[in-house]
């Protein structure tokens, strides 16, 4: 060794190459996981808190995990259809979405239970689902199917018409409504309307073009699909609702379980961090909702008491019964929600 080299410059020289290496390791072991979902995008200055809910766990895996793993977020099913999404997380073939669990209801009976008209009354029973029985159950028959879940997050909801409101179940007669779920377009053809189904960035075309007279969707989407711009009515969520639906972040159980162990405490512990921001911009949009639509023109009504208990016991006679009677668990999780 030079005597012109100290012994410490020498150790940084050898370690120098060693730490590049390590550095090029972590690089090239990086991995990329996408999240998809129906919703529009977001940006800077705001937009659908759903997308950006995505975004909030993905920049706080990156951070926590160093790097380790990166996301990208594909907004209004841009990177697949959204009916196909719930499949493809079951195969691996998709690593992430915000999806509503009603979704994939025909599939899996007893997931209809997470958007059933009337059921639940608030976000704190919504939230209290996740650590009762029946959100351990949700848990179980959906792990069992291949996704887990990642992030809890409830919405409230809205009619939207193109006419007159709808408040009342009499309201409804004749109209030709996109319920959302198998169970709200029971309850709505119990009041005598007709129903169409389709993912919730389908509803503006329906509408525009007179194939739906009304949608009942989440606030936020009445909001962020610009609804207001073809509706006369709105019955807001800004009161009491007979509409709340589960929209939690899931993952592929075959790409989770892929994952180191600290990675999947990584994710899990991020999802739930962020559920606080999903249940606070919900709250957000429900109390903007009203602004929106009354500015657009149209005529806006919140439910009473009164019109709510005939929601419920028309839900109960239709929706709930339909339930009730297809199979034995789907008795259970009836009874399990009614217990919450």
């Amino acid at each position: 060794m030079s005597r012109g080299i100290s012994r410490r410059t020498a150790l940084g020289a050898i370690a120098a190459p060693a730490l590049l290496g390590l550095s090029g390791i972590a690089r090239a072991d990086t991995r990329t996981l996408k999240i998809s979902h129906q919703f529009p995008g977001s940006g800077p200055d705001g937009g659908d808190f759903r997308d950006r809910l995505c975004r909030k766990l993905a920049e706080g895996v990156e951070q926590r995990s160093n790097g380790a793993l990166k996301f990208e977020v594909y907004p209004n099913s841009s990177l697949m259809k959204t009916f196909a999404q719930f499949d493809a997380l079951k195969k691996g073939a998709l690593d992430l979405s915000l999806y509503p669990t009603t979704y994939a209801g025909g599939e899996i009976p007893e997931l209809n239970i997470t958007f059933m008209p009337a059921v639940i009354s608030s976000y704190e029973q919504a939230y209290r689902w996740k650590t009762a029985p029946i959100g351990k159950e949700l848990n179980a028959i959906l792990e069992a199917k291949g996704v887990k879940i990642i992030t809890w997050m409830w919405q409230s909801g809205g009619i939207a018409t193109r006419g007159k409101p709808i408040v009342k179940p009499e309201d409804a007669k004749g109209l030709k409504i996109r319920g959302g779920s198998r169970e709200m377009d029971m309850m709505f053809k119990a009041a005598g309307a007709a129903t169409s189904n389709m993912p919730s960035n389908e509803i503006y075309i329906s509408m525009q073009t007179g194939a739906i007279d009304a949608a009942v969707t989440s606030t936020s989407s009445l909001i962020s699909f610009k609804l207001e711009e073809l509706s006369k009515g709105l019955t807001s969520a800004g009161g009491r609702s007979f509409f709340f639906v589960f929209e939690p972040i899931l993952m592929s159980k075959t790409v989770f379980d892929s994952l180191s162990p600290d990675l999947q405490k990584i994710i899990l512990e991020v999802g739930e961090a962020i559920e606080p921001f999903g249940l606070e911009q919900s709250k957000a949009d429900d109390k903007r909702l009203s602004d929106v639509y009354a500015k657009a023109g149209a005529t806006v009504n919140e439910m009473d008491q009164a019109a709510l208990d005939q929601w419920r016991d028309l839900a109960r006679d239709s929706a709930w019964k339909d339930f009730a009677a297809r199979t034995p668990n789907t008795a259970r999780f009836l009874k399990m929600a009614e217990e919450v």
